[in-house]
């Protein structure tokens, strides 16, 4: 676990990496560089998840892109859609569309079918929940690594993110979607505080 805790790193923002064999980005953001991806994983359409502008710094010819249908009109590429509910397997790896949504507020509709994502990296299961606030179908998620947003206002706050890591128990978390746009690192902090598994929290590395 500490391995492959290790090779993911967060970008800023909503933005994680994850390296290794295959190199997979989801919703990358603010790139300046980057290692090119095996894999692009967009939960919505809002600007600071879906950047074409972003995508295309890290995208190679045989780069698979998993994004909704109302984010696939501004990709190019070899891009296949999700819904939540669906699967599908692209470079070897098994990717779920899981729900993502707000619950009391209008930001993220249930209707808009956006996604999180649920995929398995060395053995282990990597849940990425999107924007997205603590919903019931979370209690069917099974994962061992939970990267959740924990900034509030859009998202969940970092008390409901911690609620979320209480249901699907994984072994470690991990706090993004704070420090830009909204949220502070005293968020994070206070998601770890209140985590009954061990979290950490990502130095943000220069993308």
């Amino acid at each position: 676990m500490k391995e492959l805790l290790e090779k993911i790193d967060w970008l800023g923002h909503s933005s994680v990496k994850i390296g290794g064999r295959k190199v997979i980005y989801i919703d990358p953001w603010k790139l300046k560089d980057g290692e090119k991806a095996d894999l692009i994983l967009i939960s919505h359409s809002h600007y600071d998840h879906l950047s074409p502008e972003d995508v295309k710094k890290i995208q190679k010819a045989d780069t698979v892109i998993v994004a909704t249908e109302d984010s696939a009109s501004k990709l190019t590429g070899d891009v296949r859609t999700l819904k939540p509910g669906e699967n599908l397997t692209a470079h070897g790896i098994r990717v779920e569309a899981v729900p993502s949504y707000n619950r009391n507020k209008a930001f993220h509709p249930k209707a808009s079918q956006w996604i999180g994502f649920v995929f398995t990296i060395e053995g282990k299961r990597i849940y990425y929940g999107g924007d997205t606030d603590f919903i019931p179908e979370m209690k069917e998620i099974k994962a061992d690594i939970a990267i959740l947003p924990v900034g509030g206002t859009y998202t969940m706050t970092a008390e409901e993110a911690a609620q979320a890591v209480d249901l699907i128990k994984p072994e470690t978390a991990i706090p993004i979607h704070y420090d830009d746009i909204v949220g502070s690192l005293e968020d994070a902090k206070r998601f770890r505080d209140l985590c009954k598994v061990p979290v950490v929290i990502k130095a943000k590395t220069d993308p």
